[in-house]
């Protein structure tokens, strides 16, 4: 017979936001009975996530203080006319860290892994084999919804972590390498030293195609590693990806594409930054703001979660339109300079655009002076999202 399992609150996806959601939720509320569920046998999956120190307000940093991996006082990037240093921390957290943490926080019979799930609703989660959990709350964190409600270009890579047979010499983390030959848009390649022989390599596209040929990118973070003059001993890990770069597009669709009536995290609350795609700050800030909740019924936690997202892409339609000049009005091969030009901005605006929370200033900083793209095709881009 199938078996029913009643919980306080039960947590769908045990990649980053659903492993912060429930940290935050122990840490805040010891007593409560958190559930985290996934399809997988283990918390993160296989990622290397990354940020930027100003990414993270001070009032939230002790979610994810016990789970970062490796830090950096400075960060490099490199562009065909233009390098530069900037004093920057930054910050890598490593999946098995998280797995790891959450194994220590939770109770053995708080992890339900392994177990496919077939529906989710506000109270409630059906897995394949017909046992479910009850819940007060449920928060679904599995992942994309149906992005063909968004205009999307797509920021796509591949990363491989290798271990040298000799040290690697770099003491900072390289950001952004766009020397190299531009391929499918915007390409560039981003560096971590984890130790003095073993480095993180990542191959990364700006590109209106989401097809990732993850073979052909391999061999190029080979002769990229063989032009540094690194000597490969093993690949430790690979990992790859495709996210959404956000144009415009409807984003209550977007958001009843995952369950009109269910909160929502991740991803799928459509929390990304529409440029980097990247979901790690919003994640925090979620986490943050449902630890300090005391009431955790579905329909309170729906209206919560749909409010911060909301509210997150309603203020974020500078960046969409960024990113509509980006990928519509500057030629695929020149799309670097539109990021050579903005990393001669300063190091502050910078990191409010990363983190972003671009000050009105800021934004009028970002549109002065020559444009990196033709003003007519940039024009003609806006007027077509509009």
């Amino acid at each position: 017979m199938a078996a029913t399992i009643s919980c306080d609150v039960a947590i769908v996806g045990a990649g980053l936001a659903g492993g912060l959601i429930a940290l935050a939720l122990k840490a805040r509320h010891p007593s409560l009975d958190v559930r985290l569920i996934d399809a997988a046998e283990t918390v993160g999956g296989n990622h290397v996530w990354s940020f930027f120190g100003s990414d993270v307000a001070k009032r939230d940093r002790w979610i994810v203080e016990r789970l970062v991996t490796h830090g950096w006082r400075q960060y490099d990037v490199a562009f065909p006319a233009y390098s530069r240093t900037l004093d920057q921390t930054y910050y890598s957290i490593e999946s098995r860290r998280l797995d790891a943490e959450v194994r220590r926080v939770l109770p053995p019979h708080a992890l339900i892994l392994g177990r496919k799930v077939l529906a989710v609703s506000a109270t409630a989660v059906v897995f394949a084999d017909g046992d479910r959990v009850e819940a007060k709350g449920v928060i679904d964190a599995r992942g994309v919804g149906d992005l063909s409600a968004l205009s999307c270009g797509w920021q796509k890579f591949v990363g491989q972590e290798l271990r040298l047979s000799r040290p690697h010499g770099c003491t900072r983390p390289v950001v952004m390498d766009a020397t190299v030959k531009q391929i499918d848009g915007y390409r560039f390649v981003y560096v971590l030293p984890f130790a003095e022989d073993r480095v993180f390599v990542e191959d990364t596209y700006y590109s209106t195609s989401s097809d990732l040929n993850r073979r052909a990118i391999v061999q190029r973070i080979e002769r990229y590693a063989e032009a540094r003059d690194w000597v490969t001993a093993e690949v430790m890990h690979e990992e790859a990806g495709v996210l959404p770069v956000a144009m415009g597009g409807d984003f209550d669709a977007y958001w009843r594409s995952g369950g009109a009536k269910t909160p929502k995290a991740g991803m799928r609350a459509g929390l990304f930054h529409p440029t980097t795609g990247y979901s790690l700050p919003d994640a925090i800030r979620l986490a943050a703001m449902l630890a300090e909740r005391t009431d955790f019924a579905g329909a309170d936690l729906h209206d919560a979660t749909y409010r911060m997202a909301r509210a997150a892409w309603d203020a974020r339609g500078f960046y969409r339109m960024l990113d509509t000049m980006l990928f519509k009005a500057a030629e695929p091969d020149e799309r670097y300079r539109v990021l050579e030009r903005f990393y001669r901005l300063a190091p502050d605006l910078i990191g409010r655009f990363y983190a972003g929370q671009s000050t009105m200033a800021d934004k009028a900083r970002i549109l002065t002076g020559r444009p990196p793209v033709p003003i007519l095709r940039a024009i003609s881009a806006l007027r077509g999202r509009a």
